[in-house]
């Protein structure tokens, strides 16, 4: 009467419970997939097992990016346009793009990552044994600068 199947046949997820779900997220797309297996009472894994493998639908956390209303847009648009205009005749000779970045000149460890093997202790070398670090470490800074034409030297500045 019965046919043979493999495996368990699922109780929880049945087609009932994922229609239900389903609608739950149609509704808002925002709802907290720990607080409905509180609502509709089955457990966590669940709700899990429902969400990614039946609806084939996965959590995604949202991304900040920044508000740009209309009045910002526009005066984006304005602004480019007049870079545009501004440079549009071989204006670009006159324009410099240039960075800088401080270097400080000291051993970066990580004590979980960092590991050194041995037998024992004593058997490291001293060198590799110890971190030596200082409250200001000396430090230097780079200048660098790129335009149409080309590039400037990096220049060093030492710092105190």
């Amino acid at each position: 009467m019965d046919k043979a199947r493999s495996g368990r046949p699922s109780s929880v997820t049945i087609p009932r419970l994922v229609k239900r779900v389903r609608e739950r997220i149609r509704r808002n797309p925002r709802r907290s997939m720990r607080k409905m297996p509180v609502d509709l009472q089955v457990s966590r894994h669940s709700i899990q097992n429902v969400v990614n493998t039946k609806l084939g639908m996965y959590s995604f956390k949202r991304k900040k990016v920044h508000h740009l209303t209309d009045q910002v847009k526009q005066k984006r648009m304005s602004r480019c346009k007049g870079l545009l205009e501004r440079h549009a005749n071989h204006g670009l000779e006159t324009i410099l793009f240039s960075d800088e970045k401080i270097f400080t000149i000291q051993e970066v460890t990580n004590s979980q990552n960092h590991r050194i093997i041995s037998a024992t202790r004593s058997s490291i070398l001293e060198k590799y044994r110890y971190v030596s670090r200082i409250q200001k470490p000396q430090s230097v800074m780079v200048w660098a600068g790129v335009s149409v034409t080309g590039r400037t030297p990096l220049i060093f500045v030492p710092l105190e």
